[in-house]
């Protein structure tokens, strides 16, 4: 009895340091017309046009759409098939596979065990999970029997590096150096989503023990540094890395439904991925992973990096939340001091063209992105996921546009760049 109560006093610690009150009281996102958020309903009405558009000459079986300006949605609806040879319709609340919008998640778990002072974003990671310590590079491949040779890197990879994708970690089946997907593949690295009885620790340290791209700090790659991360937020924390998310984030903002694996009576609520072949859509078969991941097998891989499935307006929540400069219904995830700084260029510009740089969980608009036209203003900040979802935020004009879809395969989609685009065109006050 005495450890049963033990235990119980240090979760109500654990939940009640985690979420801590606010002066600031914003209201949960409510529901407006247009005209009351100052909005162009006839506007709406051409973004709702284009999306029947879209269905009907089949860019993509099915879609939820969601805009929302200063905390007030005026518009959520729903197109087409959920799967088409169900004959399942879309509904505003189905359920997708946000694949890498899991990361800005993570990315703010993170954050959230900074603000407490439990380490410093320039942290070698090895000071957590030692089996990263003495980092080394690829030198020399052969195809021949695919063996390496590596060389010593300059410097130990930080926690900033992680979160930056400037770490030198590659990205195992996605990665676009063949190498790395040998490499990856050959040492059992689990990446995105698995069904299979893994845990987020044993993968990590597999790869803790490969080669980098480059030195950690010197370029950009995209890679699994957020899966380093989630296991990293369960060393820190002392606590399963789902469960630090369903304590810390999803339950004070209201995010039900959320999860790494939904709870049954969600399952139906699930959209099924599709391709379109011979011009019918069906469902993507299984590759290096089950599209099922969400709702069966050992359930225990919990990917900061991917693994997440959530509602458009889950999501929403959550962007409004640092809209709001961290906080939600009176409860503060973030300050918003950490947010400005979160928002900075982190990325020594490694995305090329300029119109964007890379902070702490999110690609950030500029003002040459500004130029560029139907991107939103300077300090929009986005994503999007494997399976074909996105998102955007806009702190000036105080909108959020998310378009959730569920594709994979060669597809002839356009919605993302139009929704986005009119969006921004439709503001009218």
């Amino acid at each position: 009895m005495k450890k049963l109560t033990t235990l119980l006093l240090s979760l109500s610690c654990f939940i009640s340091f985690g979420q801590t009150p606010s002066l600031q009281k914003s209201t949960p996102l409510q529901t407006a017309t247009a005209n009351e958020a100052g909005i162009s309903q006839a506007r709406l009405d051409k973004i709702d046009q284009m999306l029947k558009d879209a269905v009907q000459q089949d860019q993509v079986p099915g879609a939820v759409a969601l805009i929302a300006k200063d905390g007030k949605i005026v518009f959520h609806e729903a197109y087409g098939m959920a799967d088409n040879k169900a004959k399942k319709s879309m509904e505003k609340n189905t359920i997708f596979r946000i694949a890498s919008q899991t990361k800005a998640i993570t990315s703010t778990a993170v954050m959230m065990l900074w603000e407490e002072g439990k380490f410093r974003l320039d942290d070698p990671i090895s000071k957590y999970i030692p089996e990263f310590k003495d980092p080394q590079i690829l030198d020399s491949y052969s195809i021949l029997n695919d063996t390496y040779t590596t060389l010593p890197a300059k410097n130990e990879i930080t926690i900033r590096h992680l979160l930056t994708h400037t770490s030198g970690l590659g990205y195992g089946v996605i990665d676009g150096d063949e190498r790395f997907k040998k490499i990856y593949k050959k040492a059992g690295i689990t990446d995105l989503f698995t069904t299979e009885d893994i845990s987020i620790e044993s993968s990590v340290k597999k790869l803790a023990q490969l080669p980098l791209h480059h030195n950690p700090g010197d370029a950009y790659v995209y890679s699994e540094g957020l899966d380093v991360l989630g296991y990293f937020i369960e060393v820190i924390s002392g606590v399963a890395f789902d469960e630090f998310l369903r304590t810390r984030i999803f339950d004070p903002l209201g995010m039900d439904d959320t999860w790494f694996y939904l709870p049954k009576d969600k399952h139906d609520r699930l959209v099924t991925v599709q391709q379109i072949n011979d011009g019918k859509w069906e469902k993507y078969p299984n590759t290096f992973y089950d599209t099922d991941y969400p709702k069966k097998g050992a359930q225990k891989f919990f990917s900061g990096g991917a693994g997440l499935s959530s509602t458009a307006k889950d999501y929403a929540t959550f962007l409004q939340m640092y809209l709001n400069g961290g906080e939600l219904n009176g409860t503060r995830i973030l300050s918003r001091t950490t947010i400005e700084s979160m928002m900075q260029n982190q990325s020594k510009d490694f995305f090329g063209d300029g119109t964007r740089h890379y902070g702490l969980a999110f690609g950030v608009v500029t003002p040459k992105g500004v130029a560029a036209g139907g991107w939103g203003s300077n300090g929009t900040f986005d994503w999007g996921g494997y399976f074909n979802t996105q998102y955007f935020a806009d702190p000036e004009e105080k909108v959020i546009g998310i378009l959730m879809k569920q594709t994979q395969g060669k597809v002839n989609d356009e919605t993302g760049w139009k929704f986005r685009q009119m969006v921004f065109a439709s503001i009218d006050d």
